[in-house]
C-alpha cells in the first residue's frame, strides 16, 4: 500500500511537472524549426534540426547584432549586482551587530519603502535623473544600486541574526576589528545568502525591460529584452523560429546561473528568516 501510494504521487507530480514544462519545451523545439509550420504542429518531437533560425536570429534584422545586445546587458548587469551586493552586506551588517541611535526607527524606514509601488516613485526617478544629466546611460541603474536594497538588506538582516555573536567576540579577542570580523568571519558564512541576492538580482535585471525602455533610448545601448522586442517590431514578417531562437539563447545566462548557484540559492531561501 505504502508503494502504491509513493509511485501515485510521483506520477501526480511528474504529470504536473510535464504540464507546465511543455510550453519551454516545445519553444525550444520551435526554435530550431520552420516559421511557417510552428503552430502548425505541437509534438515536442522536431520534424528537423536546423540552426538556420540561431544564426539569423543572432546577426539581426538591423544595424545591431545580438552580440551588442548580449554586451550592454553585462555591462549593465554586472556592476548592478556588485553594487547591491556591497551595500546591502555593509547596511545589514550594521543593523545586524551594532546598537546605534534611531536604529529601530531608520529600519522601519528602510522596510517602508517596499510598501511603494514601483509606478509611484517611477515619475520623480525620471524627472530626478533628467535633471542630473543620466538618461540615455545605465547611470539610473548603476549608482543606486550603491546605496543597497530595502528587500536584500532585510534577508540579509534576518541571515546575520542567527549566527551567534559568539563568533564576533571571539574574533575581537584575536585582534580582529569590525571590518575584519565582516570579511572573515561573516561574510564566509552567509554564502547562502549573499548568493541568494546575485542570483535574484542578476534575474531580475537580466530580464528589466520596463526600466531600460524608460531611462534608455539609443538602439546602439539596447540589452536582449530590448533586442528582442525590437526585433520584432522591425521584421515585415514576423520569423517566429528566430524570435524563439533568440529567447532560448537569451535566457540560458540566467538558468546557467541558477543552476550553479543552485545549492546555495535554494539553502540561503528557506534559511532566511528561520533562525535567531
Amino acid at each position: 500500500m505504502k508503494a502504491f501510494k509513493t509511485v501515485s504521487i510521483n506520477l501526480l507530480l511528474l504529470f504536473f511537472g510535464f504540464i507546465f514544462l511543455y510550453p519551454l519545451l516545445w519553444f525550444i523545439v520551435g526554435s530550431f524549426g520552420d516559421s511557417d509550420r510552428i503552430f502548425q504542429n505541437f509534438s515536442l518531437i522536431p520534424q528537423s534540426i536546423n540552426f538556420d533560425s540561431y544564426i539569423s536570429g543572432w546577426r539581426g534584422s538591423g544595424q545591431y547584432s545580438f552580440s551588442t545586445f548580449f554586451a550592454n546587458t553585462f555591462i549593465l548587469v554586472l556592476p548592478v549586482v556588485a553594487g547591491t551586493l556591497v551595500s546591502s552586506v555593509l547596511v545589514a551588517y550594521g543593523f545586524a551587530r551594532f546598537n546605534f541611535i534611531f536604529k529601530n526607527f531608520l529600519f522601519t524606514l528602510m522596510l517602508s519603502t517596499l510598501m511603494l509601488p514601483y509606478v509611484v516613485t517611477l515619475i520623480p526617478q525620471f524627472i530626478l535623473f533628467n535633471n542630473l544629466g543620466w538618461l540615455n546611460s545605465y547611470k539610473p541603474f548603476i549608482i543606486p544600486s550603491l546605496g543597497g536594497s530595502a528587500f536584500y538588506i532585510f534577508m540579509l538582516v534576518q541571515f546575520l541574526r542567527g549566527i551567534p555573536k559568539e563568533l564576533d567576540e571571539s574574533a575581537m579577542i584575536d585582534g580582529c576589528n569590525s571590518f575584519m570580523i565582516l570579511l572573515r568571519i561573516l561574510i564566509p558564512l552567509s554564502k547562502p545568502a549573499l548568493f541568494a541576492v546575485c542570483v535574484l538580482t542578476f534575474v531580475g535585471m537580466w530580464n528589466n525591460f520596463m526600466g531600460v525602455l524608460i531611462y534608455v533610448n539609443s538602439v546602439s545601448k539596447y540589452t536582449v529584452s530590448l533586442g528582442l522586442r525590437m526585433t520584432l517590431d522591425i521584421m515585415e514578417r514576423t520569423n517566429w523560429s528566430e524570435i524563439m531562437a533568440m529567447t532560448v539563447v537569451t535566457i540560458l545566462p540566467p538558468t546557467i546561473l541558477f543552476f550553479l548557484a543552485q545549492k546555495y540559492f535554494v539553502e540561503g531561501i528557506s534559511t532566511t528568516g528561520l533562525k535567531g
